[in-house]
């Protein structure tokens, strides 16, 4: 485990945040990666990789990207790799079975939609969470299929292959259990490895690569590219391990366990990723603050001491999802979340004035939809039978005088009540009626 000491710089910042956990290769390695960051001496580059094994990101993947960022912070150089090639095999890391080959197509479009949200990952941060300055490191976003798609088997394994131990990949407890397992381990699953430490070699070699970074679970992968390195140029290399992220029931966050919180917004909206982070618990939120974001550690002790005064604003919770959000979709997407936070919870009229229609569709995804020509003296009795929200006869009519119907948040209890432009139907010609607690319909009005 890593130790904090007075002169070593990065490494100890990011174990006194939780976000380094383990250094490769140990027996004072850590002092000799310490030494190589310390400011002052020339740029380290240091690489992640990213396979497409889905067409985003998520919030599992955010630890990675907050380690190139911080290496970025200290003036070191980064490069963020989509597994373009190494997706097609699977890596076998964590596996119980192998996964699901992907389609050629399929990995192409993935990666090129990671590659897209890796940028915008740098560049958000670059200008909205980056003082300035001529400090920040240089970032590259590129695709092991440059690499590995164009390399002879041959010539990789009369190359790489030969300097790779199979007792080495064989010992690792990945690998033992799944031979152990009924339906083995396939010899693509096997190579994943090797195919991911030739990534680390050519990246020494083409852009001078000192560091590995990864997830906890990629220990083995990061030994690999370690040992390859090593022997084939002699030169001194490093992994760092991050955390996994985890669900309350300790599951790890991601596409496999169902439970992944996306960063492209066609599949996980701003307002679905800042409520999630506002949702977080007090025994968590200081630890996701160190991890996620990149306020100082004095800002994050004296907000926590604020919110042991005040807990119930939240204080911690909602830093936390602004920060985030900020990162992953920009200043827009952080306005668009509070809109739609003020909107749903606040039954603010004038954030559903201002909401746009993907706001609507985002944030009432499963909300019947219908357009409608405002006629002269329609009721919300009339309104509610036209968007099919009520039944018809007497029992829709008692809904609405018992209290289950509002539009635009404000409780109707009178059927006959007129339709009023500008209260029941906003400036942007759209009422948001609900039935019940749950029930929403969103009523776009023709020809105003």
């Amino acid at each position: 485990r890593l130790r904090p000491g007075p002169s070593a710089g990065l490494l100890a910042a990011q174990c006194e945040r939780g976000l380094f956990q383990e250094v490769f290769p140990g027996q004072g390695a850590e002092e000799q990666l310490a030494a190589l960051l310390e400011p002052g001496r020339p740029p380290v580059t240091a690489y992640c990789g990213f396979d497409p094994t889905a067409d985003s990101l998520h919030v599992g993947h955010l630890p990675a990207v907050a380690a190139l960022l911080h290496f970025q912070r200290a003036g070191h150089n980064v490069v963020a790799v989509v597994g373009g090639a190494t997706a097609r095999l699977g890596d076998p890391s964590g596996r119980l079975r192998a996964r699901e080959p992907l389609a050629a197509e399929r990995v192409r479009d993935n990666a090129r939609a990671l590659r897209l949200c890796l940028w915008r990952l740098f560049e958000n941060h670059r200008r909205l969470l980056w003082a300035g300055g001529p400090g920040l490191g240089r970032a590259e976003v590129l695709d092991n299929a440059r690499w590995l798609g164009r390399r002879p088997l041959l010539g990789f394994l009369c190359g790489a292959g030969g300097r790779l131990r199979m007792g080495t990949l064989l010992s690792r407890q990945g690998c033992r259990e799944r031979l152990r397992s009924a339906e083995g381990m396939s010899l693509a699953e096997f190579v994943y490895p090797a195919l991911q430490a030739y990534d680390f070699l050519h990246l020494h070699r083409r852009r001078g690569c000192r560091v590995q970074l990864g997830g906890a679970d990629q220990m083995g992968n990061i030994m690999s590219g370690y040992e390859l390195v090593t022997k084939m140029t002699g030169t001194d290399v490093f992994g760092i391990t991050v955390p996994l992220i985890t669900s309350t029931t300790g599951d790890k966050l991601g596409k496999t366990a169902g439970n992944a919180v996306w960063l492209n917004r066609d599949k996980t909206s701003p307002f679905e990723l800042y409520q999630f982070f506002v949702r977080q618990q007090d025994n968590i939120v200081e630890k996701y603050l160190k991890l996620f974001t990149f306020l100082p550690l004095e800002e994050i002790a004296h907000i926590m001491e604020m919110h042991a005064k005040e807990p119930e604003k939240w204080g911690p919770q909602k830093r936390l999802a602004a920060e985030v959000t900020k990162l992953v979709h920009g200043t827009e997407g952080l306005e668009s979340a509070k809109r739609c936070t003020r909107a749903l919870y606040y039954s603010s009229v004038e954030a559903l004035e201002a909401m746009s229609d993907q706001e609507l569709q985002e944030l009432f995804k499963q909300a019947p939809s219908a357009e409608l020509v405002l006629e002269p003296g329609m009721s919300v009795l009339d309104l509610c039978r036209k968007a099919n929200a009520i039944q018809d006869g007497p029992s829709g009519y008692q809904k609405i005088t018992d209290g289950g119907v509002s539009v635009n948040g404000i409780r109707v209890t009178n059927p006959e009540t007129v339709l009023i432009l500008g209260q029941h139907i906003l400036k942007n010609g759209v009422s948001l009626l609900r039935v019940g607690k749950k029930n929403y319909y969103i009523i776009k009005w023709l020809q105003l």
